[in-house]
Parts: C-alpha cells; sequence; structure tokens
C-alpha cells in the first residue's frame, strides 16, 4: 500500500488534473484502507485529500475500541472532548504513564497496537530493600531490542532505572496489572541484563564481576489472565552484555469493556546455590503479532 501512495504522488505531480476532481466518498475510502503513517503522507497530494485526512471519522476507524478509556487515563474528559480524533491517535502514541509513573502504555504510531511497559519499581521483588543484595541503579540506556526495535524506536531512556542483583540464594520477581487491552492476543516479556552496563570514556562496558550461578538451573517464567489462561516455560539466562527480552507467554483478551488482570513472575529459587550479576529492567506487553 505504501508504493501505491509514492506512485499516486509521482503521477500527481505530472498531471494537469485527477485527485482533486475525486468525490469525497472515494477519498474517504481509500484513507479508510490505509494506515496512521500511510494516511499522513496522503494528505500531501492536495487540499482535498489534506481535508479528507483530519476527519474524524477516518481517525476514529484507527482507535482502539476502547480509546476513550484510554484517554481519561492520560488527560481529563475536559481536554478529550476539546481535540479532534486524530489529535487522540497522536496524543495516545506517545508514552502515558499510569500507577504513579511506574507503568506506560502508548499506541505503537504504526500499527495501531497498544503496548504497555512495568517499571522494575513497580514490581514485587524478594529481599529488594536489603542493599546488601539488591540495588536500584540509574540508566540512560534505551531497551532497543532486535524485533522490537520498531515499537521501542519513540521511547528512548524508558523508566531510567534498573534493579541490579549483586547476590542471593532467593530468585523471585513477580508483578502484576489492571488494564482494559484492545481485544487481541498479547506476548509478555522480561527485559533482562547478565551483568552491569555502564559507560567508561564514552564507550559502553559491561561489569560481569558478579555474574554466576545462572548456568547452575534454568529459570521459570509464569503467567496467569483473570478468566483462567496460564502459561510456564523455562530458559537459562545468557549473553552476557546484552538486553535480553525473554518471552513470559501469550494471553488473548476478547472484551475490551472488561479489565484484564495479569499475574506473572520469574523465579529461581533453588537454594542449593547463590546467583547474581544481573538487571531487571521492566515487564513488556505488546500485540503478539509485532513478534
Amino acid at each position: 500500500m505504501g508504493s501505491w501512495i509514492s506512485s499516486i504522488v509521482r503521477a500527481e505531480a505530472g498531471a494537469e488534473a485527477g485527485l482533486g476532481d475525486l468525490p469525497e466518498s472515494c477519498i474517504a475510502e481509500v484513507l479508510l484502507r490505509l494506515d496512521a503513517q500511510e494516511i499522513c503522507r496522503a494528505s500531501g497530494l492536495n487540499r482535498a485529500f489534506r481535508v479528507a485526512a483530519s476527519a474524524d471519522f477516518v481517525w476514529e476507524a484507527k482507535l482502539p475500541k476502547n480509546y476513550v478509556y484510554l484517554m481519561e487515563m492520560s488527560t481529563d474528559r475536559t481536554a478529550m472532548a476539546c481535540v479532534c480524533k486524530k489529535e487522540i491517535y497522536a496524543r495516545l502514541c506517545r508514552p502515558n504513564p499510569f500507577d504513579g509513573g511506574t507503568k506506560e502504555f502508548w499506541l505503537e504510531k504504526n500499527r495501531g497496537g497498544i503496548c504497555v511497559s512495568i517499571s522494575s519499581k513497580a514490581l514485587l521483588i524478594t529481599g529488594v530493600n536489603d542493599k546488601r543484595y539488591w540495588k536500584y541503579l540509574p540508566t540512560e540506556e534505551s531497551r532497543v531490542f532486535s524485533s522490537l526495535e520498531v515499537v521501542f524506536s519513540s521511547l528512548d531512556g524508558r523508566f531510567n532505572t534498573v534493579a541490579y542483583l549483586q547476590q542471593t540464594w532467593w530468585f523471585e520477581v513477580a508483578g502484576e496489572i489492571d488494564f482494559f487491552f484492545p481485544v487481541g492476543t498479547y506476548s509478555l516479556f522480561f527485559q533482562l541484563h547478565l551483568g552491569l552496563p555502564s559507560k567508561r570514556f564514552g564507550r559502553r562496558i559491561c561489569n560481569s564481576e558478579h555474574i554466576h550461578g545462572w548456568d547452575k538451573k534454568p529459570v521459570k517464567f509464569q503467567l496467569w489472565t483473570s478468566n483462567g489462561q496460564k502459561a510456564l516455560s523455562q530458559c537459562s539466562l545468557s549473553d552476557p552484555g546484552s538486553w535480553i527480552n525473554y518471552h513470559v507467554g501469550d494471553f488473548v483478551v476478547d472484551k475490551c469493556d472488561v479489565p484484564t488482570k495479569l499475574k506473572f513472575s520469574l523465579t529461581q529459587i533453588d537454594c542449593t546455590h547463590t546467583k547474581g550479576g544481573i538487571c531487571v529492567d521492566s515487564v513488556f506487553i505488546c500485540p503478539k503479532i509485532f513478534m
């Protein structure tokens, strides 16, 4: 579809007349079949397309069915009543913090799916208040991961804090969230890093001093939903010096007007050995089709 738009732009540039004569209903039908980025490009064709590309009904078709609830989380009703649907789409595409800034959601601007990120500060980490074992550390790194790069491209910085484990016998990280997800299938990930990343003389380095114990036994990931869905996976943590998204599992949302309650955990509670040297950044949820 994107190449089709490009061909129209080239044709219009060399034509005496054409697109400006299209009926408004035809232009609307064209725009309804484009994604958000293509609509913005099409608005540059001529005045008729520019007017149609700002129409509420065009952008409302691109918004999640429960966008009113999502806007209420990010702003107030009065502000929402004063903006057009195109502006609502733009506002939802920005990071929208909630729960005291420890969680945020956004609309992925190209494909329109809702993503959620949960800071390490919002997770229940066993022993996190004992500074002999855990520390919250500031970071300026933006977590951009392989196939998720497009999702994170406009969200550099994230929460700017990670939980760093020096050593423990009992490794347990858990969390939960109540959220009105739009209908669809979603994937949940833990974002982890073996070793402590930092910079020296402008270059990124990784301190691997405390990394140990992860090769003894795999860690266990679990996911539960309020309507009885469950997921369980296990894997050995590897690749020191790299941020990795570890897939916990998938869940299905079939009603957007009912909140979905999720519980999730990451554990390695075999007390026959210690483990350490890991950063816990956040938990990330996105539509499965993004993977």
